[in-house]
């Protein structure tokens, strides 16, 4: 007997059913374009039947049931939806983040001189948004990297540092808006880029303390 792996012929698997599903449908829906293409006569006898509907139909039940399957499989490897929405909610805002205070240094600093809060903001939005997107990028490429990643500390390590640098960050360009450094337009957008970016260090503890429950169930 030939030594297939596991995963491969198991039943139950949902990547194998929705393998099986895709392969099975689109095999049939081609040869269905392909008869009516050849022959125009075709298309316009199984039209006037009842098989493009129920052909249709069981091809919709069968493809969402696969696709749901698959993805409770690969949300559960990845200790749940939770994990998922945190890191997606976290990129969409520190992308919002970088992108106002990019703005706004780009046009109102011709130097970007160190020890400016809104620079280090800076730094840290980009930093984390980066980190963060290819973490998440790596999860969703490869169903096997987030069960390897939870078995160990970095995620927990990771978001920790994140949650700590983020909100320092936030903290110390908020407390210099609220002093009266920056002019009505500045001192609004910075204000907005200063609580985005205390809502994304409490998604970094949220996201520290999932990791930190997956690690030690390991």
């Amino acid at each position: 007997m030939l030594a297939v792996p596991y995963r491969w012929y198991h039943a139950y698997d949902p990547q194998v059913f929705f393998l099986l599903t895709a392969a099975v449908f689109f095999v049939l829906s081609f040869c269905l374009l392909a008869s009516s293409l050849v022959t125009l006569r075709s298309g316009e006898l199984i039209s006037q039947t009842v098989f493009e509907l129920i052909y249709h139909v069981v091809g919709f039940v069968f493809y969402l049931i696969a696709s749901i399957l698959l993805l409770n499989h690969f949300l559960h490897r990845w200790y749940g939806v939770k994990y998922v929405m945190y890191h997606t909610v976290a990129i969409i805002i520190g992308a919002i983040n970088v992108g106002i205070v990019s703005w706004y240094l780009r046009r109102y600093h011709s130097v970007y001189a160190s020890g400016n809060p809104e620079l280090f903001f800076l730094l840290m939005a980009v930093a984390f948004l980066i980190g963060t997107f290819c973490l998440l990028a790596s999860c969703l490429v490869s169903l096997s990297t987030g069960g390897i990643i939870s078995k160990t500390i970095y995620e927990l390590v990771y978001h920790t540092i994140a949650f700590l640098l983020y909100l320092i960050a936030s903290i110390i360009l908020l407390v210099d808006v609220t002093n009266g450094r920056y002019h009505s337009s500045l001192k609004d957008s910075y204000m907005a880029a200063s609580i985005l970016g205390i809502i994304v260090s409490a998604l970094y503890l949220f996201s520290a303390l999932i990791a930190q429950r997956s690690y030690r169930g390991f």
